[in-house]
Formats: C-alpha cells, sequence, structure tokens
C-alpha cells in the first residue's frame, strides 16, 4: 500500500460549508476532463446546495467532491451536476461512498431517481454511474439532453442525460 492509498483510509465524508469554494474551485480545475465553474458557482454549490453535495477530506485536505440538488419540479429526482475526486484518492471506490453519502441523508429522502450529464468519451464516470445503478438495483437510462450542435455550438461533447431509477 502506497502513501496516499494509506492516507485515503481516513478520507472523512462531510455536507460542503462555503469556505470549502475555493478548494472546490482547485479541485474541479485539478480534474480534467471537468468543466471549470467559476469559484462564485462553487461557492453557491457549498452554500445553497451543501445538503445535496459532499466534501471529502483527508485530514485538512478537500480529496473529493460532488454537487448536486434536487429538481424543483421532480422532488423525486437528484440531479447529480459533477463528480471530482483528486488524483491522489482516485482508485479507492471514493466517488461512489461519496454518492451513497448524499442519497442517504435526510434530505434525500423521498428521492427515487438520480439523474446526470456524460459525455460518451467520459470512460471513468460511466463506470461510476453504471456501478451506482446496479448497486441500487436500478435501470439505468440514457438519452441525449444537450446536443453538440444544437445547445454547444460544436465547442462541448454532446452531453448524455443518465437517469438511474427507481430505487428506495
Amino acid at each position: 500500500m502506497n502513501d496516499s492509498q494509506t492516507e485515503q483510509v481516513s478520507v472523512q465524508l462531510r455536507a460542503p460549508v462555503s469556505a470549502d469554494g475555493a478548494a472546490v474551485h482547485r479541485l474541479v480545475a485539478a480534474c480534467p476532463p471537468l468543466d471549470g465553474n467559476s469559484m462564485y458557482c462553487n461557492l453557491l454549490q457549498c452554500s445553497h446546495m451543501a445538503e445535496t453535495s459532499v466534501a471529502a477530506l483527508s485530514g485538512d485536505q478537500l480529496v473529493g467532491f460532488i454537487s448536486g440538488y434536487r429538481l424543483p419540479e421532480r422532488p423525486d429526482t437528484l440531479f447529480i451536476w459533477q463528480v471530482a475526486v483528486g488524483e491522489q484518492a482516485r482508485g479507492q471506490g471514493l466517488a461512489s461512498r461519496m454518492l451513497h453519502d448524499i442519497l442517504q441523508r435526510p434530505q434525500c429522502q423521498g428521492v427515487s431517481y438520480l439523474e446526470t450529464t456524460i459525455t460518451e468519451a467520459n470512460g471513468a464516470s460511466w463506470a461510476l454511474f453504471e456501478r451506482l445503478a446496479r448497486s441500487l438495483g436500478a435501470e439505468l437510462n440514457r438519452s441525449v439532453l444537450f446536443d453538440r450542435q444544437t445547445h454547444f455550438d460544436g465547442e462541448h461533447a454532446t452531453e448524455m442525460l443518465v437517469r438511474i431509477g427507481p430505487f428506495q
């Protein structure tokens, strides 16, 4: 076991706080192919979406972050905006652990569907959400949500909508 694997064992999960915004901004920037957001956006994720997001810390270092929110028009659905795991914490099942942490919170009572978007080329994200669907005993369906030409003017890959559910 190398040093980063030893550190990973001690990762603690908690709801983010606004003071985590800058660290989230740096973490996302260090995790290609993730799209960066403004630091202000990350501050809002860490404050307005704190109850449906998670920060993973090893000591005082942010090594993982997931942002999500319940869809206002469909409160039975949790939308996962972004999953970031720092290089030193990869390969330890941290992203799966963070997703399950959010789903088990009282704020997600009544959630029976999870949605996210993934580009076709993002194999790590496909594997993560396929594992999640299996662990929840739920179907995973996919469809185009934001098309490369129609929505991104050819400047970004098509984002596929992933819908997992229903689950309990």
